[in-house]
């Protein structure tokens, strides 16, 4: 008689489990296999429970994990600062973020950044006891060791937050008893070291979410297009689930794994006391997110370059203001589409109180290479057209050569080889400075040139600190006036500053650190940015008071901004820069490849531009300041004889505009008062130049009946005042002319 085959199988609380050894005959070979594979899952498993318990509950298990500390060395906590490289705007708002060496989204991240309802989901599913635990749980490793004997299966983990995050720093996903125990030991030798802020922080930022994405920023921006400061309760429940099974929850590719990942979440949390079930029940019916969204990218030129000047840091502050930004780069986009193809436009706002640079829109579309979208037209250098105008009559006001209303004439007129010409080819006869500004004629523009003197004019500039860029050995010349030199918008921008500020420019600066620098220098005492004179206070509101009275284009409002356009030769450069009592703005179109674009002009192109720059920079806007104490405010009949008429070159008169002139001080003009800088109160006042118009050779200078000075052959001189206060000013010709005028210095 055959006996009955030996069934080898243990009976342990009504659940069998296969024993390694003979198989029954009964059962088939591909069951047997599949017993085995499921023993060989089970045994490590098995052993792990059991090892983690002893580990937890016998004092040679401590002394075990002590020696094992020191074995190992501490933890690899320096891989903590592995994370992307972000820069943010003036609130903390991000504009870009860039992956990790290696090509990893893994971005800043604190437990102050974070939803709290998040985090109470995330330590009901995951760790509920990760504030009072030291690394491990005890209770968690025994409930489930009993639990995998009771059912054969693991139905719950072990492992806490701190765990996880030494299986993430280490980079070991190790699911042996061993990796298991040194998961322990780093769990342990992290809780030493860190607080439970900074552990949770460090999951924050490594928990993996799919793809290259890591942390919970991360996901948030690239699954719901949002920070994870505010989420909705299925938004939290979907990121406390995808860090457990990452690739095979991913919503993008799995939708539905990853509904039912949310779900597990939810019942844990209505269990554990952390959301109602009417809460659960909304939150499963939230639509799963279907893609990963772009990062955002915004000020792309203005972060690509800072990143760059500064690699190793890690977070860049700017002082862009984000919502400003991204409306001005919608505006370039949409604008420039309109005027054309291959196009590009370039807009700066900047606060000149501060200096701060409020947005930079380097081109009309960074991902548009039919538009050399990637260049930077904000740093690059071009013709500034007519822009430069206002600071050569602004300089002519300082010097006492002309007066808004003093007559000069646009007629035809030749300065050797040079021949300038109005853009419209066209001449307007005896006409204000106030009118050729306003309408910008080139002759009159380029003789208030002849007169300040070319040299003199860039080299103003560039005392002012900003840097005027001419064709290799190349002088300054005439053509200046009309933009026959280099500047790139952010220095127009500058310039524009030094106009709203009454003179005196002020660097522009985007990162912020530099302005917490300077205001902790002013609350020293001290200061980095040393005042800069551009122009007197009164020669800078003369201009003012013309430019805001410059007809807008059309369907705008005028009188609210003082502002200039300006077209540059070839119709290469279509520029508008204003400004009001606290923006400036400056606006550039054209073709970054220098090409002609015929019909491109500042006034049609740039200026809409510019007021719908202002429009949109809105209720932080304010008025255009006061004319400052001795301004000169009088029709042209009343003005001084010398800044009746403006003398031009070869032109003599005494009693007629073309006879030999008589001689007069054009600067200072007669009572009045001049604001002269001085490095402190009791220094003497800075040097004041003095000018003299006709009369013949040499001439003769008195301050209060005193001889001063030995520039005979000049009709300029620069005096120095002994300090503030009225002084009276004389001066005699070869033939015995004499003028003299009474000021007082400020």
């Amino acid at each position: 008689m055959t006996s009955a085959p030996r069934n080898n199988t243990k009976q342990s609380s009504g659940t069998f489990i296969p024993v390694p050894g003979n198989v029954p005959a009964a059962v088939s070979p591909a069951v047997a296999g599949t017993n085995r594979r499921r023993w060989h899952r089970l045994v490590p498993r098995i052993a792990l429970a059991m090892a983690a318990a002893a580990v937890l509950t016998l004092g040679s298990g401590w002394a075990a994990l002590t020696i094992a500390k020191k074995q190992m060395g501490p933890p690899p906590l320096e891989v903590a600062q592995d994370l992307s490289t972000v820069v943010v705007d003036r609130k903390g708002r991000l504009l870009r973020a860039f992956t990790t060496s290696s090509d990893r989204w893994r971005l800043p991240v604190s437990v102050a950044d974070v939803d709290k309802r998040y985090l109470s989901i995330l330590f009901a599913f995951e760790d509920k006891n990760f504030r009072k635990h030291h690394g491990v749980d005890a209770r968690a490793i025994g409930r489930a060791a009993l639990q995998l004997a009771r059912h054969g299966r693991i139905v719950s983990g072990a492992s806490t937050l701190t765990m996880q995050v030494a299986r993430l720093i280490e980079e070991r996903h190790e699911r042996s008893a061993t990796g298991k125990l040194r998961q322990i030991v780093r769990a342990l030798q992290i809780e030493e070291k860190l607080s439970k802020d900074e552990i949770l922080n460090l999951y924050l930022r490594f928990a993996p979410f799919g793809g290259n994405l890591e942390g919970v920023r991360a996901a948030s921006l690239a699954y719901f297009g949002k920070e994870p400061k505010r989420l909705s309760v299925g938004e939290a429940a979907l990121l406390v689930a995808l860090p457990q099974s990452p690739e095979a929850r991913r919503p993008d590719r799995h939708p539905g794994s990853a509904v039912r990942a949310r779900a597990r979440v939810l019942d844990r949390a209505v269990a554990g006391g952390v959301i109602s079930r009417a809460e659960a029940d909304r939150a499963r019916t939230e639509p799963m997110p279907k893609l990963r969204r772009a990062f955002p990218l915004v000020a792309p030129h203005l972060t690509e370059a800072e990143v760059a000047a500064a690699p190793t840091e890690r977070a860049h502050r700017l002082t862009i203001d984000r919502a400003l930004q991204e409306s001005l780069e919608t505006l370039a986009r949409q604008q420039t589409a309109l005027l054309g193809p291959r196009l590009s436009s370039a807009i700066l706002v900047a606060d000149h109180q501060t200096g701060e640079i409020l947005a930079s829109v380097g081109s009309a579309d960074y991902l548009d290479e039919t538009r050399f979208g990637s260049i930077d037209m904000v740093e690059a250098v071009r013709s500034p057209g007519s822009t430069l105008k206002p600071f050569v009559y602004g300089l002519s006001f300082e010097l006492g050569l002309a007066h808004p209303e003093t007559l000069i004439e646009d007629r035809p007129v030749r300065f050797g080889s040079y021949t300038p010409k109005n853009f419209d080819e066209d001449f307007r006869g005896t006409v204000t400075i106030r009118s050729a500004l306003a309408h910008s004629l080139n002759i009159p523009a380029v003789k208030t040139l002849d007169r300040v003197g070319p040299a003199r004019f860039v080299a103003r500039l560039k005392r002012a600190g900003f840097s005027p860029q001419f064709a290799q050995s190349t002088e300054p010349s005439l053509a200046v006036a009309l933009g026959g030199v280099g500047f790139t918008l952010k220095d127009m921008a500058g310039l524009y500053t030094g106009l709203a500020r009454g003179g005196s420019p002020i660097a522009l600066v985007h990162r912020q650190k530099d302005i917490e620098a300077a205001g902790a220098l002013l609350l020293k005492g001290q200061s980095e940015r040393r005042p800069r004179h551009l122009l007197s206070p009164i020669a800078a509101w003369y201009v003012t008071d013309i430019l805001k009275d410059a007809p807008p284009p059309a369907y705008a409002r005028g009188g609210r901004i003082a502002y200039k356009t300006g077209t540059s030769y070839g119709y290469r450069d279509a520029w508008a820069i204003g400004y009001d009592g606290r923006h400036v703005v400056a606006v550039w179109v054209g073709r970054p490849d220098n090409a002609s674009t015929p019909g491109l002009m500042g006034h049609g192109a740039a200026a809409p531009m510019l007021f719908d720059a202002f429009a949109r920079i809105g209720a932080q806007r304010a008025p255009l300041p006061s004319a400052p104490a001795g301004t000169l405010r009088v029709a042209g009949s009343e003005l001084p004889p010398p800044l009746k008429r403006f003398a031009e070159p070869g032109q003599r008169r005494t009693s007629g505009p073309y006879l030999e002139r008589t001689l007069a001080i054009a600067f200072p003009p007669d009572r009045a008062e001049v604001e002269v800088e001085a490095a402190s109160d009791t220094a003497a006042p800075d040097p004041l130049m003095l000018k003299a118009e006709g009369g013949t050779l040499p001439l003769t200078w008195l301050v209060d009946g005193k001889p001063v000075g030995a520039a005979a052959h000049r009709r300029d001189l620069v005096w120095q005042p002994d300090g503030r206060g009225f002084y009276k000013l004389s001066v005699i010709d070869a033939h015995g002319q004499v003028d003299r005028v009474t000021v007082r210095l400020r």
